[in-house]
């Protein structure tokens, strides 16, 4: 094939949904990446658009993270970043001209680009959902971003010129569907309400530490107690158990834990409130507020501790 035979048929491609969508993954990857820094504590603060203290409540959630541990932290954000990254990086290698419009392999862009942009798009929708009706919150940053989703999706229908409708509507739909169900069943799971049901049928308080705790943690909490350095909690957060179960069932129990869950037993949630504390856990630090779980050791460096390090 000529490069001009080449050139004349794609001429007959749409390029404008391809500009589009292409600025559109680029606000996408700025919108979560910059969530995504802040989860990891690059960035300080971001500033949410409407309710205050909003954006902190939903992406401190258990439903604003992947997977944690004391090692690894992966943000929910992590995997918007990395879908809007490879939706650019395809609709660059289509808007580079290099393959004709009638090829296959510019068609499986298009599908990959569709089928991507529909799998975030469903699952945008069921992130919305927990938002307003789980969470009860408002983040600017989460909705811009299913916003996005869903106009790559609409915008990638008419750039595919897809040659049918059929196909388009059942894998459409299959994946559509498949998103869903994994999505409400990954929502289920990390519903701290399921998990404390379990736990602590009768009564709204933290599930039992179940670890225990070195002579070094137990001094440790001890300083911190001492020094005024207070944790915020909830008894339903996931992440509020993950930081106890750091310290240790021993060192827990000297530590300032105050309740701030509205249904909490011995809740103090005035003190919450009037402290602005939005997300769980967080940490009062010198009169400054950290929220997330922290290591030991990240704590001990903020505290300036300067007793022994091999928790």
């Amino acid at each position: 094939m000529s490069l001009k035979t080449l050139n004349r048929r794609n001429k007959k491609d749409l390029k404008w949904p391809k500009i589009i969508i292409a600025i559109l993954s680029t606000i996408g990857i700025v919108d979560t990446g910059s969530i995504t820094l802040k989860n990891w504590g690059l960035f300080t603060s971001l500033s949410c658009p409407g309710i205050q203290n909003g954006c902190e409540t939903v992406l401190n959630s258990p439903w604003g993270t992947l997977f944690e541990n004391n090692q690894v932290n992966i943000p929910l954000s992590l995997a918007g970043f990395i879908t809007y990254l490879s939706i650019l990086f395809i609709t660059i290698i289509l808007s580079l001209n290099v393959i004709s419009p009638k090829e296959k392999l510019n068609k499986f862009f298009w599908w990959l680009v569709f089928l991507i942009s529909c799998a975030s798009s469903t699952f945008s929708f069921l992130l919305i959902n927990i938002m307003f009706f789980k969470i009860q919150a408002y983040c600017f940053f989460c909705i811009l971003s299913a916003i996005l989703s869903f106009s790559i999706f609409i915008i990638s229908m008419i750039g595919a010129k897809f040659e049918s409708r059929e196909p388009m509507i059942f894998r459409g739909f299959i994946v559509a569907i498949s998103v869903l169900l994994g999505g409400l069943i990954w929502s289920t799971s990390v519903d701290p309400s399921n998990a404390i049901d379990v736990a602590n049928p009768t009564e709204n308080v933290s599930p039992i530490i179940t670890t225990s705790s070195s002579p070094q943690k137990v001094k440790f909490a001890k300083f911190l107690s001492e020094n005024n350095i207070v944790m915020y909690s909830a008894y339903w957060c996931p992440h509020c158990y993950d930081q106890k179960q750091l310290f240790g069932k021993e060192a827990v129990k000297e530590l300032k834990v105050v309740e701030c869950a509205k249904d909490g037993k011995d809740n103090e949630y005035e003190l919450c409130q009037t402290k602005g504390i939005s997300g769980f856990p967080s940490w009062e630090i010198n009169g400054e507020i950290i929220s997330g779980t922290r290591s030991l050791n990240e704590l001990a460096t903020k505290t300036d501790y300067q007793g022994d390090l091999n928790f």
